[in-house]
């Protein structure tokens, strides 16, 4: 067994600065400036992303950058009305979905229980659940890894997820669940910040 380092011992912690891009000071951007997001800055995010744990490391979200006009046209529809205006603006839109099929990577990111693969083959029931559960852990991530970059982030549910998997995914493979708009704030980007619940309400101790 690996002896630990005295820097895996001896957690760092994040300072001010970080916790404001990531946490109290972030915010969900409605409203995006035309400053351009580099390919270096996607590959930036995934790259942060991908790190984080998933159950059994399975890893299966799946990522559609749409940032071509021709792109945002054939996605752009398919989105609730009032979400389409801030969509137009941003100069990413990135569709984050499920693939229903990541048990075929379980050998190679889980070597040591390669069995799981077959485990979930049989039972669909079970592969989705496990699936969306560590998707959605992995949408955060996304969030907070585009935001460590300094990019301002969008996430929206309110879209047509049957037509844009039609449309995007017509194999039926992957499965989206969210849309979050990238970019650089915009004019008026963001309303005042609502409030959130208490310790009290959310918090208890044993």
């Amino acid at each position: 067994m690996d002896t630990l380092s005295e820097a895996q011992l001896n957690r760092p912690r994040l300072d001010d600065d970080g916790r404001a891009l990531l946490f109290t000071e972030a915010r969900t951007a409605s409203s995006f400036a035309p400053t351009p997001v580099s390919d270096a800055e996607l590959a930036e995010i995934w790259d942060l992303a991908k790190w984080p744990p998933t159950a059994s490391n399975t890893q299966p979200l799946r990522v559609l950058y749409v940032r071509t006009e021709e792109g945002k046209n054939r996605l752009i529809p398919h989105l609730a009305e009032g979400n389409r205006p801030k969509s137009r603006s941003a100069p990413v839109i990135a569709v984050l979905a499920l693939d229903t099929a990541f048990h075929e990577y379980v050998p190679e990111i889980l070597p040591h229980n390669p069995g799981l693969k077959d485990t979930y083959e049989a039972n669909e029931p079970l592969r989705l659940t496990n699936g969306s559960f560590s998707a959605a852990l992995q949408v955060g991530y996304f969030i907070l890894a585009a935001r460590s970059i300094g990019l301002v982030a969008g996430p929206m549910g309110g879209f047509d997820k049957a037509a844009v998997d039609a449309e995007f995914f017509p194999d039926g493979r992957f499965k989206s669940m969210v849309v979050v708009n990238l970019g650089h704030p915009g004019e008026t980007p963001w309303r005042d910040r609502l409030p959130r619940l208490s310790p009290e309400t959310t918090v208890q101790w044993a």
